[in-house]
């Protein structure tokens, strides 16, 4: 699986309205767009120094289904709103191994 993240830090005064709107707008969009396997969500609650406002996990079967999402026009009226809203945006794409594969791959001392 590919996993796509996503980290949005909002301009200066963004309405609380904005911001609920946009969250809804990204909550809907496993709703049109077929090509999302899983997706989560949410807004930042720790608020430290490096923390970004918003973020969101998705993952897709392979790089042509991440490719078809970013493309899809639903998924572009979404990438309007956050464009407008957020003075900077990261994203990082990997394919992740799960923890079941890690610790069959690496032999951990025991705790105790």
């Amino acid at each position: 699986m590919l996993t796509h993240v996503v980290s949005m830090k909002f301009k200066a005064g963004v309405a609380e309205a904005d911001i609920d709107d946009l969250e809804k707008s990204l909550d809907e969009l496993p709703n049109s767009i077929v090509e999302i396997q899983m997706y989560e969500l949410g807004r930042d609650v720790l608020h430290t120094e490096r923390s970004y406002d918003f973020a969101l996990v998705a993952l897709f079967a392979n790089e042509e289904a991440l490719q078809r999402y970013s493309k899809h026009p639903e998924h572009q009226k979404v990438l309007g709103k956050i464009k407008r809203l957020c003075e900077s945006v990261i994203t990082v794409d990997f394919f992740g191994t799960d923890a079941h594969d890690f610790r069959d791959k690496v032999r951990l001392a025991p705790l105790l």
